[in-house]
């Protein structure tokens, strides 16, 4: 490929990944903080997309697994699951949050303190079932204070196995 034809090439696939990137908004991530030898936490935010998508997939440096989660009550007891995907309809705000649908990080390689930041890459796909990313950065609320502080009824991620 000559030059000319890469440059194309690679201002045309940038111009595509801004595109996509703006296909779904998400606001107000966060992540919850950890003990030192927690291995799992939860990242919540909103995600509101312009056309109807499904978050498929997720994936972070800080963790060797992430996967998108529901926490349900079934028979009077809260479970956590994994789920394939989680639909999210045009326009509509989908909120992940504690005792909801959330993305669970595990076999995190260290202590995530407040202030720290964790980049987070989502994976989308559309309609048509094409694949898309967005990259967020996600701030980490420490223990016990702001988002992160452990509600009533929420249930936490610390004393879970999975």
């Amino acid at each position: 490929m000559n030059p000319r034809n890469a440059f194309a090439a690679a201002v045309l696939a940038l111009s595509t990944t801004t595109l996509w990137a703006q296909a779904v908004k998400v606001e107000d991530a966060w992540v919850r903080g950890t003990v030192a030898t927690q291995k799992a936490s939860g990242a919540f935010m909103r995600l509101t997309p312009q056309k109807d998508a499904r978050l498929v997939a997720a994936s972070s440096p800080v963790a060797g697994v992430v996967e998108i989660h529901e926490m349900a009550m079934e028979n009077d007891v809260m479970k956590m699951r994994q789920i394939p995907g989680l639909d999210l309809a045009a326009g509509r705000t989908m909120e992940l949050k504690p005792g909801g649908y959330h993305v669970m990080l595990m076999e995190l390689k260290g202590q995530l303190k407040g202030g720290d930041m964790v980049p987070i890459t989502l994976v989308f796909e559309d309609a048509a079932k094409k694949k898309f990313t967005q990259d967020i950065t996600a701030p980490v609320t420490a223990l016990g204070g702001g988002n992160g502080a452990m509600k009533p009824g929420m249930g936490g991620h610390g004393s879970m196995k999975h």
